[in-house]
């Protein structure tokens, strides 16, 4: 399952993302992880989750992103939910064909492995389209 939290800059995106990474931290049986591009939320998010600053790693590109997240989880099986703050920011782009097919790409990844995502986008969400839009909580 793939959720997306999309809105423009000062919505509350990355508030309500760090809200649910605390019920996840509550609530989840497994491992919850948080990605970040910077170091912004070390002081908002508990240690029992491990957050990763994904600069750190030289992440900016599509294929790095999806190697990445597949690393995490081939060491780490017990996995259950990723978030991911900043997400043009890691990917490096902005270009929804592109974005909505990396959505895709997690949801299958979602489906197979039992790894929940939630992520927060920077944008208008009236203007998404449908590859990104149907994954809006």
């Amino acid at each position: 399952m793939v959720k997306v939290i999309m809105g423009l800059k000062g919505s509350g995106k990355t508030k309500r993302l760090v809200d649910l990474v605390l019920q996840a931290d509550k609530e989840e049986t497994g491992a919850v992880v948080c990605i970040e591009k910077d170091k912004k939320l070390t002081y908002d998010i508990p240690y029992t989750v491990r957050l990763i600053q994904a600069g750190e790693y030289g992440i900016g590109n599509v294929d790095l992103f999806k190697g990445f997240i597949a690393g995490l989880h081939s060491g780490n099986y017990d996995i259950t939910q990723v978030f991911v703050d900043n997400f043009y920011k890691i990917i490096g782009t902005t270009d929804e064909t592109v974005v909505a097919e990396v959505l895709g790409w997690m949801d299958a990844f979602s489906n197979a492995n039992n790894v929940k995502f939630t992520i927060s986008i920077s944008g208008d969400a009236a203007a998404a389209g449908e590859g990104i839009k149907k994954y809006f909580i």
